[in-house]
This record gives structure tokens, C-alpha cells and sequence, in this order.
């Protein structure tokens, strides 16, 4: 017998309605399987569902769940915001009124609310460090551009698999024209930084492979701007706060607020609103 479940859909770093990256938000998610969860994420077809449960650590507030088309992730950027967002509109009542703590497989993560965004903490990485030269080449072919045009490359993993390669421009970001397939799974991201005065920073383009080996592109990705915060924050490439823009090859315009706290925290915030909420049988 199928159960009814509520469900939000959340446009997540968006300064706009349908300019941002789309959340399916499921809720009181508790009864259903690992299996009957990446179904439902497969039929609906987004980039990333969410599923909201019951917490089982006494800091929580909530649950969190995510799943890509092939697979769970520990933790994700705008999956994080948008069930945040959901969770609140939904009903929910945080222990601390300016403070959401979530529950999710990488942890607890804090999530700061204003009167017109949220902003998550940025994870510690689970693979950091420089990227092998054989892979910085297949990149290059990857992304049809000349090794040369690589200024610097990093591993920003926090749960997806980041690698983050840096090139000389927010234009030969945007300009990049990938190939269509790759043959392992793939989690690249770019960067580039948009002139002095510009309103955004930097530019940022995510590529990932679904369960077919196709390569698709992310509009906008929270955990990417993330960990790419981290080290562009690190290396001195970046000064916080500052705003970074993705999605504009898609026809998006997200806009992701990147801001250091006093401990050297990184924060990722955007604006959240639901487009779309209603009920289905599971």
C-alpha cells in the first residue's frame, strides 16, 4: 500500500524564480527504502532529490538524505539549502531561532538563516591536495582545451568527488564546450575568475557523468562553490565575502554568497524560494 508524502519544489540560489537549480524535497521520508528513494530520484529526473527523516542525533533538527540519478551522496550544497528551506516552510521549528543544524551523512551541518537567504557551513574536505599530471592531460582532452590553459588544479572533495581545475578567465569558463560522454565517473568542476568590478567574482561551470557514462552539466552547485571557496580563500586568489555566478550556459543565473566567519569558516548562502509544493502517493 502506498503512502502519501508532502514534496516541495525549491529553485535554490536563485535571485529569480527558475534561475537557480531546481530541489525536489521529499517529506517524513522515514518509511521508505534506499531503493524506493533513488527510484523516485531517478523518475523525477533533477539533478538531486532530497529526503527529509526523523534525526537520530539529539543536536539535529532533521535528517537529510540525498540522491543523483545513480547514486547517494553524504553530503551536497543546494540539496542542503533547499530542504532547509523546505523544512522551515514546512513546519518545522529549529532549537535556535538564527541556527538549523542538519543531520546528513558527512555530519552535522550548520545552516544560518537572514530574513532573505541561508547559508551553510562549508564541510571539511575528505581529499584535498594537487591533482597527478596524467589527469590535469585527460582533463584538457576532456574539456577540449590545450594543458597550457590550466593555470592550477586542485582536489576540493567534500562528498561528491570535486576536482577543481582554475583557468585564466570567467570567458574561458563560460567558453568551454566539453565532450558529450566520459567513461568514468566524473565530478569536475571550473573556475575563472570575471574582471575587476564585475558583480561576481568568479565563474563556475560543474560537470558530472550520470549512470550511462553521459556527461551532464550542474546549474548551479552548492558543495563545488564550497570547497573551490576553500582554496581560492586559502591560496589567496579570493578576498571574502564575495559572490560567485553558474549557470549562464544553461540559461540560469544563480548567484551563490561566499563569506568567511571569525574562526576562517567558509559560508555558502543563496536565496531559496518553493515553486511548486503538493502531495504524492509512494
Amino acid at each position: 500500500m502506498s503512502m502519501t508524502h508532502r514534496f516541495q519544489l525549491v529553485d535554490v540560489f536563485s535571485e529569480q524564480p527558475f534561475s537557480g537549480n531546481p530541489l525536489a524535497v521529499v517529506f517524513d521520508a522515514d518509511a521508505l527504502s534506499t531503493e524506493q528513494m533513488q527510484t523516485i530520484t531517478r523518475w523525477l529526473n533533477l539533478s538531486e532529490t532530497a529526503f527529509l527523516l526523523t534525526p537520530d542525533h539529539p543536536l539535529a533538527d532533521y535528517r537529510l538524505r540525498i540522491f543523483t540519478l545513480d547514486r547517494e551522496l553524504p553530503f551536497a550544497g543546494h540539496p542542503t539549502l533547499g530542504a532547509c528551506h523546505a523544512w522551515l516552510s514546512g513546519g518545522g521549528t529549529p532549537r535556535h531561532e538564527t541556527e538549523i543544524i542538519q543531520q546528513c551523512d558527512a555530519g552535522l551541518i550548520p545552516i544560518r538563516r537572514s530574513a532573505s537567504s541561508l547559508a551553510f557551513a562549508a564541510p571539511p574536505l575528505v581529499r584535498s591536495g594537487p591533482v597527478a599530471e596524467p589527469a590535469l592531460l585527460e582533463m584538457a582532452r576532456f574539456l577540449r582545451i590545450d594543458r597550457t590553459a590550466i593555470v592550477d588544479a586542485q582536489w576540493a572533495d567534500n562528498g561528491p568527488g570535486w576536482m577543481v581545475l582554475l583557468l585564466e578567465s570567467a570567458a574561458a569558463v563560460l567558453a568551454l564546450e566539453p565532450q558529450r560522454d566520459y567513461p568514468t565517473r566524473l565530478d569536475l568542476g571550473v573556475v575563472g575568475p570575471h574582471p575587476v568590478g564585475s558583480d561576481a567574482a568568479f565563474e563556475l561551470r560543474a560537470f558530472l557523468t550520470d549512470q550511462h557514462g553521459a556527461v551532464h552539466e550542474d546549474p548551479v552547485t552548492g558543495s563545488l562553490n564550497a570547497s573551490t571557496a576553500q582554496w581560492l580563500l586559502a591560496t589567496g586568489r579570493a578576498e571574502a565575502p564575495y559572490f560567485a555566478s553558474q549557470g549562464g550556459r544553461l540559461g540560469r543565473a544563480g548567484r551563490i554568497h561566499l563569506s568567511m566567519d571569525a574562526q576562517g569558516g567558509v559560508w555558502v548562502g543563496g536565496k531559496t524560494m518553493t515553486l511548486f509544493s503538493g502531495q504524492g502517493g509512494f
